[in-house]
């Protein structure tokens, strides 16, 4: 397939009404660069003006065979009187060639017009061996080197600066694109938050309204309005602490305080409070450094010394609220799924072979929360679900690197989540 020629660019055609003029005034004039040469008649100088000047209307479609022509033009020029223009035609022919032509030719014409210049400078003074002969490898630089190395210094700026102007857009794309996945990464954050907050609230509500319609009894309505009219207060007080929250992270203020494994004891006596009612019982057993080995933590005990005097190790602020909304999760489903019986929370530290459990280099390791609820059917109402705890959970742990795994294991459900804890973190 014959590829068209595009149309000549505007100034390319007044290059060349210009050129073509300019060295028909010269001509008529008298004017040659070596009116010495007479093998030709003066009208044989116009031949090579007449043939390259049509070649500036393709310099920019066509650089290979503008360059092609004007070398033959020039050679012939040789012949004859000389044409100034001729000689000028070419250098913009040459200019042209590097810069709209193709990256070898670009890179080739430099070189080899360097070495043309440097092999007729030398063979001139070898032949003619005087000074005034190095004028005769000037002219050829002037002629062939400079329009080269000129055309080869523009591209390469050229090409610098289309490739800092992709790296900006690409650098502006990926800006973009890290600003999407953060509002994603936040919005999903925040759906997390909602969600373990109120949704123990609201599915404790839920379950004690049933029992209040279901059984006509005053005591137990009004027992249940008490326990609805309780979670109700502190789940407005949550949500008001989460509003809190993004407004004063929307306005550069201090940071509202996160839930810390601490409050598990409160967390644990709400439990309590909210499945008395369906033959629930909930037991905090922890062992990590500092409490009260197989024993229930009692309210207000939590991050106080022990009988040895020893203080509860403080995790980083990322893995205790990761801990406490995974035990406050699993408490919630237990409250909605899980038959009578007692729910177990258990907290202990995995420590690298080689470590103490009391000793120093607490720092590393990992903290392995476990909770066991009764697997069965349940007498009485029962709230929905809708899977959203677990993804929530399981979303928590993998952003800390751990692991987590939820599922039946023989007569109970068992949650157990491993949440690492760098050094650094603990000691930051």
């Amino acid at each position: 397939m014959n590829r068209k020629i595009p149309p000549p660019h505007r100034d390319d055609v007044l290059l060349a009404v210009v050129s073509v003029a300019a060295g028909l005034l010269l001509w008529s004039l008298g004017v040659y660069s070596s009116a010495s040469r007479d093998l030709f008649p003066a009208w044989a100088a116009l031949v090579p003006l007449l043939a390259l000047g049509p070649m500036e209307l393709l310099r920019r479609s066509m650089p290979r065979t503008t360059l092609a022509v004007g070398t033959a033009g020039l050679v012939a020029d040789q012949f004859t009187v000389g044409s100034l223009a001729t000689v000028l035609i070419f250098t913009d022919l040459m200019y042209a060639a590097v810069v709209y032509g193709k990256p070898a030719m670009a890179r080739r014409l430099p070189v080899t017009t360097g070495l043309i210049t440097v092999a007729v400078t030398i063979a001139s003074v070898a032949w003619l061996r005087t000074p005034q002969a190095l004028l005769i490898g000037v002219i050829t630089g002037i002629v062939s080197f400079g329009p080269a190395l000129t055309g080869a210094t523009l591209r390469n700026h050229r090409e610098a600066a289309v490739a800092a102007r992709l790296r900006a857009e690409q650098t502006a794309l990926l800006a973009e694109m890290d600003r999407a996945q953060a509002v994603v990464a936040e919005r999903a954050r925040m759906a997390r938050e909602l969600h373990d907050m109120v949704a123990n609230h609201l599915s404790a509500i839920a379950i004690h309204s049933t029992a209040a319609l279901s059984i006509d009894s005053p005591a137990t309505s009004r027992e249940a309005l008490g326990v609805i009219r309780e979670n109700s207060v502190q789940g407005l007080a949550e949500m008001r602490r989460l509003i809190g929250l993004l407004r004063d992270a929307g306005a550069g203020q201090g940071a509202v305080a996160t839930p810390t494994l601490d409050g598990l004891d409160a967390l644990l006596a709400q439990a309590r409070t909210n499945g008395a009612g369906s033959g629930l019982d909930f037991v905090l057993l922890d062992d990590r450094p500092g409490a009260s080995a197989g024993k229930t933590v009692e309210p207000g005990q939590a991050g106080q010394a022990t009988e040895t005097g020893e203080a509860r190790e403080q995790l980083p602020a990322p893995v205790e609220l990761a801990a406490y909304r995974i035990v406050q999760e699993s408490l919630t489903n237990a409250l909605k799924h899980a038959a009578p019986g007692t729910v177990t929370v258990r907290l202990a530290r995995d420590h690298p072979a080689g470590r103490s459990r009391t000793g120093g280099g607490d720092g590393d390791g990992a903290l392995r929360v476990v909770v066991d609820s009764p697997y069965g059917e349940r007498p009485g109402p029962r709230a929905p679900g809708s899977g959203a705890g677990l993804t929530g959970m399981r979303e928590r742990t993998q952003l800390l690197g751990g692991t987590f795994e939820a599922g039946r294991a023989g007569a109970l459900w068992r949650v157990r989540a491993t949440l690492p804890v760098t050094e650094e973190g603990v000691r930051a």
